[in-house]
């Protein structure tokens, strides 16, 4: 509440500008976080705080600068960095925060949720100016699968380390199945916030007219990963050529060596040797490649967040075929926006892929359908306006205790 002051204005004591409060991520990546968390960020800036990034810094350093954000540069990878490595990222990390003094750290992605909530107790293991940590967990399946150090020691294992790791925090799950198993883990109910991916630009991603032509083009927008379903993808689309059916698959996205699941460029030549199936490697505007696909595929084999390129695609206007997984089941309402077919079952996913190709009529009307949930429920907007929410409670939270 102000106050009018009783004294002329001209003998009041100089004010000292309020301090902002001070936000900083912790990502692996530069890239990712330009991608998926940029519009939150601005939402922070703008309602006051300070914005800190601290990522692996590649390409997008600059522009992150830009934005008015300060970059803290770390030389962590999201996978492969050894005992040896690990060990360092926490040093470095909990050097950091010391350094920092953040009033909220938010924590993205699984490897930062764990090595950032051991840095935070190692930086303030006496408790004092300890700030408030938010985890986002953007999809838990990708602990748990083969390739993960997690897989390894089950899911008792990663329950332990997230309940430690989120302690005391907020924990941001993108889809209800993960919330259902972090509570089952032991965190908290009142602790764990849905708040459905990282939102999409319905207006920047507008509704596109259907591609003309013979052929049907689907399209899969991804990073090259096994794990995407690319081999699967890849495999129903030359069945279906097979037997007659003008279609086309195309490709969008890097390799990531970082991962164990990534395809190599060797292996994506030789998918791509025969006719009707295309890499195009990375697309900075992906609407290019809506404007040229009728629909979108994402044949996952694990549990996503909510993925972002199936968000794209239906704001786009774009049926869409996908597993039945976490993550995908947000985006693709069954028989409304898309279709749902098991995992690994690629007959299944051939004869999706078919019935949209065969009925331009039913996949036009699933990707109106689908462009009316984007605005209704994944805005990016909303998004941003719920995350700000959460800082600001947070922060009273963390008052409240001091």
């Amino acid at each position: 509440m102000l106050l009018t002051p009783t004294i002329p204005i001209a003998a009041a004591p100089p004010q000292t500008p309020e301090r902002r409060p001070k936000l900083l991520f912790l990502v692996t990546e530069d890239w990712y976080f330009w991608s998926h968390r940029l519009p939150v960020a601005r939402a922070a800036r703008d309602a006051g705080f300070e914005i800190v990034v601290a990522a692996r810094v590649r390409d997008h350093g600059e522009p992150i600068r830009a934005e008015g954000f300060r970059l803290c540069p770390l030389a962590w990878r999201r996978r492969g960095d050894g005992i040896v490595g690990a060990g360092r990222a926490l040093r470095d990390i909990a050097a950091l925060y010391r350094r920092e003094r953040p009033d909220i750290i938010h924590h993205v992605a699984l490897k930062p949720v764990l090595f950032g909530g051991i840095a935070a107790r190692l930086a303030f293991a006496r408790g004092t100016g300890r700030p408030a940590l938010i985890a986002a967990v953007t999809g838990l399946g990708s602990g748990l699968m083969p390739t993960s150090c997690l897989a390894r020691l089950g899911r008792p294992a990663l329950g332990w380390v997230m309940c430690h790791a989120a302690k005391d925090g907020m924990v941001i799950v993108q889809n209800p199945e993960d919330g259902a198993a972090l509570a089952g883990f032991g965190i908290a109910p009142r602790r764990i916030a849905l708040i459905r991916g990282s939102g999409v630009d319905t207006e920047h991603f507008a509704p596109l007219p259907e591609p003309t032509g013979g052929t049907v083009t689907v399209a899969l927008v991804a990073r090259m990963l096994r794990s995407k379903g690319v081999p699967d993808a890849v495999a129903a689309v030359r069945r279906l050529r097979a037997q007659g059916l003008a279609i086309e698959l195309v490709l969008a996205g890097p390799i990531d060596p970082d991962n164990r699941a990534s395809l190599s460029e060797a292996e994506l030549a030789a998918l791509t040797a025969e006719p009707g199936v295309e890499w195009l490697g990375r697309v900075e505007d992906v609407r290019q490649v809506w404007r040229r696909a009728a629909i979108a595929v994402l044949p996952s084999t694990y549990g996503e967040g909510v993925p972002k390129a199936l968000l794209e695609a239906a704001a786009c206007g774009r049926a869409i075929v996908a597993t039945d997984m976490p993550g995908c089941r947000e985006v693709v309402r069954a028989g409304e926006s898309g279709l749902i077919v098991p995992p690994h079952d690629i007959g299944a996913l051939a004869e999706a892929l078919a019935a949209l190709a065969r009925d331009p009529g039913r996949r036009q009307a699933m990707g109106r359908a689908g462009r009316a949930l984007a605005e209704r429920e994944f805005g990016e907007a909303g998004v941003a306006r719920q995350t700000v929410a959460l800082y600001d409670a947070a922060l009273r939270e963390r008052v409240a205790a001091s």
